[in-house]
């Protein structure tokens, strides 16, 4: 991961100013590799907790992440979702952190949104936040999500959305909202 970062020219595309409350911070699965750089990119003294699923990979994901300082909340919308939701929004509301959530994991289908990013900001009364990279030059998986690795040495343009709000829209109408904003920013 920092060798892709640090061999990589970068380029930040951020639209207005970070929040000073906390956040739900979006991305897709398959474009996960880099997300910890834009992080560690904002301006924030609030921690970070990644949702991360409780089976095998999520474990690897969960040793990476800690080691960047970021903390994790284990489950995922197959598997300890309750639990995970619960955790996520006291997070929020008891600790001030902010949460991230690739809401298309952990199995797909890629590009889905499910329905825990807009619980948490729902109920916890707080905005999302899109990130993502996009590289100029990658290799991809022929896995579900379609996982990219940047290629070394090639440009990678880091998106950073404004504040979106979504407490006045149902469920379905945030979802749908969500996705067609994310998309603008696929790989």
């Amino acid at each position: 991961m920092w060798f892709l970062f640090i061999t990589s020219k970068k380029r930040w595309n951020f639209n207005g100013k970070f929040p000073d409350s906390p956040v739900v911070i979006l991305f897709w699965h398959g474009e996960l590799l880099l997300a910890p750089f834009i992080y560690a990119k904002l301006d924030t003294s609030r921690k970070l907790n990644v949702m991360i699923s409780d089976h095998f990979d999520g474990e690897i994901i969960a040793r990476v992440t800690k080691l960047m300082g970021i903390k994790t909340i284990r489950g995922s919308s197959r598997k300890g979702a309750v639990k995970a939701l619960i955790s996520a929004i006291k997070s929020v509301k008891e600790f001030g952190e902010h949460v991230a959530i690739t809401p298309d994991g952990p199995k797909g289908p890629r590009h889905s949104v499910s329905d825990g990013a807009v619980v948490i900001a729902q109920k916890a009364k707080i905005p999302i936040v899109i990130v993502n990279c996009h590289p100029e030059k990658y290799w991809q998986a022929s896995s579900w999500d379609k996982f990219t690795v940047p290629k070394p040495f090639g440009t990678i343009d880091f998106y950073i959305s404004e504040p979106i709000y979504i407490n006045d829209m149902t469920k379905d109408e945030a979802k749908l909202y969500l996705k067609e904003r994310m998309l603008k920013y696929a790989v």
